[in-house]
């Protein structure tokens, strides 16, 4: 049973293809960062979906040539003691950029209308009023002249399961799994359910969700950096004029002797022997 239709009935994206737009895309997202450096813009990107939809390795792609210092992951632990009493959105808001800025949200505010609100960690009323308050709260961030992407990857139950066992075998990728995240095969329907309603909610002519099929994981990363390109009026910024200086003589500088120093053992040496 697929939450929509999935990949589209596509093949998979062959590697050598994959990889050259992936490329050609991520050299357009740099351009992008020092759009966002120079005109002083401030832009986030909402990631959210099912649990192993590819969101986390699409933004390892999108950030891998980007300056840390530019562009930010925000990945929020479970709310302390002390947040729980909070406006809820109030942690979500120091971590929003100033100007210059790119921040990208691995899970958000979101987190109410979809896990809190199946495995009840929030109220009726919690999520009522959650429902009513998000698009006042991102129409205030866009009125503010904030620039909100949201993108929902959607994965078939199918797949899903699938990627699920690979990580419990897969000794770096079992992290990724929590008992939450496995409960969420057993309530893949109340899953579905609740998108559909929050989509009915939050789903807003200033801020619209974008949907991403990632049944495909490379077709679906290809998809929403060309998407994201394409909604953001960014241009090439002319980069400094930038010379290698001439390395000046040498004044009989000696390095230390080996033996002064602790070196990292060399590992790699014994390596195919």
């Amino acid at each position: 049973m697929a939450e929509n239709q999935g990949s589209g009935g596509h093949r998979k994206l062959p590697r050598p293809l994959y990889e050259r737009e992936l490329y050609r895309l991520q050299t357009e997202l740099v351009k992008l960062q020092e759009w966002v450096r120079a005109e002083g813009a401030r832009l986030v990107v909402v990631f959210e979906g099912r649990d192993a939809a590819g969101k986390g390795s699409t933004i390892k792609r999108v950030t891998e040539y980007l300056n840390p210092r530019v562009a930010r992951i925000v990945a929020l632990p479970r709310p302390t003691e002390r947040e729980r009493t909070q406006w809820y959105f109030q942690r979500y808001t120091e971590h929003l950029p100033a100007a210059g800025e790119i921040v990208l949200f691995d899970r958000s505010w979101y987190n109410r209308a979809g896990v809190e609100r199946v495995m009840g960690f929030c109220t009726p009323a919690e999520y009522q009023r959650f429902l009513r308050q998000c698009p006042v709260f991102e129409r205030m961030l866009v009125e503010d002249g904030i620039l909100l992407r949201k993108y929902w990857f959607s994965v078939s139950d199918e797949v899903q399961e699938r990627r699920f066992r690979r990580r419990l075998s897969d000794p770096t990728r079992r992290w990724k799994l929590s008992p939450v995240d496995l409960e969420s095969l057993t309530r893949w329907e109340e899953y579905s359910r609740a998108k559909d309603e929050m989509f009915v909610h939050t789903d807003i002519a200033e801020s619209p969700w974008y949907v991403v099929e990632s049944d495909d994981k490379r077709r679906a990363r290809l998809n929403m950096m060309a998407h994201l390109l394409s909604t953001v009026p960014y241009h090439s910024i002319a980069p400094p004029t930038l010379e290698l200086p001439a390395r000046p003589p040498a004044t009989g500088y000696r390095r230390p002797p080996r033996d002064l120093q602790t070196y990292v053992p060399d590992h790699a040496a014994g390596l195919g022997r």
